[in-house]
């Protein structure tokens, strides 16, 4: 009789012992419960099994340890007994800090903090040539203060796309009195030189695509919105994109560009981009900035919000934030209420839309409300005007056109240098004329 062959089993989870504290007086968007909930939903993402977790109330975090050395103690107590390998902190830890834990828990249990957790879920899910650059980047950015003696020689070389790693490659000789903890130091900021030069030229070619896109006049629509809110899923269903889509945070990071006809036969491109999340590290927000001027130059923001979620409205205020930093605040916005069919009462979408101004209920995996989405959207382009008062240097005659060609001109003053012109335009082209209002 034929033995059956075991099935491949999966690699053991590492085990990991979540770590939370409450700043008084700081501002934050989610309750310490909550903010330790999404830190576990990443850790999972990560391939983390979370075994515990300790929280602690503090004036200001203890200049040494972050959490003092009581508390110190105490997790590591804790954690050893509940066999765990990692102790993640749900806050980005100071170099100090970082040090200081490491010697605290004396090399048995790893320390890692809120930042790195994201940056290891990026490199894992980095598709694209650009997005494993970016995600390097980031890393770099991260690990080069924190850098010590236990990282020396640069064995490992982590980027993008699944974490994969090299050989560390072009390390140097050392000069007179030089320290290997040096050498490694002077070969990261080469390496993250490199990335930038490879990031820039990467971000020249996507604004010529851009400007070709703007040159066509089809407006865009980028999709924006918490991690996880249905944005993936919203671009499949109203074009068959075939983007990837998983319950879990930061399924995709790379952006998707696709063409949609809306009511009326108007034309636009919707654009998919990577989600939110409050805590945004600004390593991230740096590297991926090429991507996200797809968001920045957009016509319209189509903010997809998670209306089933117990926190949406502080992940919708943790988006808006984000795109005050990226300068995207003045975009603007329709808000997409999705996954009403998780909804337990029929009229909990209509009590919701009281709370969101211009927003539409949706569920991007039944296809409800859509029709009246897309409707929005054609209005929001191509009906909807508003009066603006802009001062364009004659360089910028392509705008001075498009003004007289789409707008509604209610004055006009020519002077030395420019133009002064006055009326209406439409939704779609305020972007355009953002930087130069009056």
């Amino acid at each position: 009789m034929a033995k059956k062959l075991a099935e491949p089993t999966a690699p053991a989870r590492e085990r990991a012992f979540l770590v939370g504290v409450e700043l008084r007086g700081q501002n934050v968007l989610l309750t310490l419960e909550d903010s330790l909930n999404e830190l576990t939903l990443l850790a999972d993402t990560a391939g983390l099994v979370v075994v515990g977790q300790v929280t602690q109330r503090l004036d200001k975090p203890h200049v040494q340890t972050f959490i003092g050395p009581g508390k110190v103690e105490e997790v590591k107590i804790l954690a050893e007994a509940a066999q765990a390998e990692v102790i993640l902190f749900d806050d980005e830890l100071s170099p100090r800090h970082l040090r200081e834990l490491e010697q605290a828990f004396g090399g048995a249990l790893r320390v890692l903090d809120r930042t790195a957790l994201i940056l290891d879920i990026f490199a894992q899910h980095a598709a694209t040539s650009e997005g494993a650059l970016q995600v390097e980047l980031a890393q770099y950015e991260y690990r080069l203060p924190r850098l010590t003696r236990a990282w020396t020689h640069l064995a490992r070389q982590t980027g993008g796309g699944g974490g994969r790693t090299g050989s560390a490659g072009g390390v140097g000789l050392r000069g007179p009195g030089e320290t290997q903890l040096e050498v490694d130091r002077r070969e990261i900021r080469r390496r993250m030189a490199r990335l930038r030069d490879q990031l820039e030229k990467l971000r020249a070619d996507r604004q010529q695509h851009r400007s070709h896109r703007k040159r066509s006049n089809i407006p865009v629509v980028a999709l924006v919105g918490y991690t996880n809110a249905g944005k993936s899923t919203l671009l499949n269903c109203l074009t068959a994109a075939n983007v990837y889509v998983a319950d879990q945070l930061f399924a995709t990071l790379d952006p998707t560009t696709r063409r949609v006809e809306l009511p009326g036969g108007h034309l636009a491109l919707f654009t998919d981009t990577v989600g939110f999340i409050q805590k945004l590290p600004t390593q991230l927000v740096e590297a991926f900035r090429a991507t996200l001027e797809e968001i920045a130059e957009a016509d319209l923001l189509l903010h997809v919000v998670d209306v089933t979620h117990p926190n949406a409205q502080a992940q919708a205020l943790a988006v808006y934030q984000t795109l005050q930093d990226i300068d995207a605040a003045h975009i603007p916005v329709l808000t997409a209420l999705n996954k009403i069919d998780r909804l337990p009462d029929p009229q909990g979408a209509q009590k919701a839309l009281a709370n969101y101004p211009n927003s539409v209920a949706i569920s991007a995996l039944r296809g409800d409300g859509l029709p009246e989405l897309l409707q929005k959207i054609a209005e929001q382009l191509y009906e909807a005007f508003t009066p603006v008062r802009v001062y364009l240097p004659y360089q910028q005659g392509n705008l001075i056109a498009l003004f007289h060609e789409q707008g509604q001109v209610e004055r006009v003053e020519n002077t030395a240098s420019g133009v002064l012109l006055q009326g209406r335009i439409p939704n779609r082209l305020l972007a355009r004329y953002h930087a130069f209002v009056k």
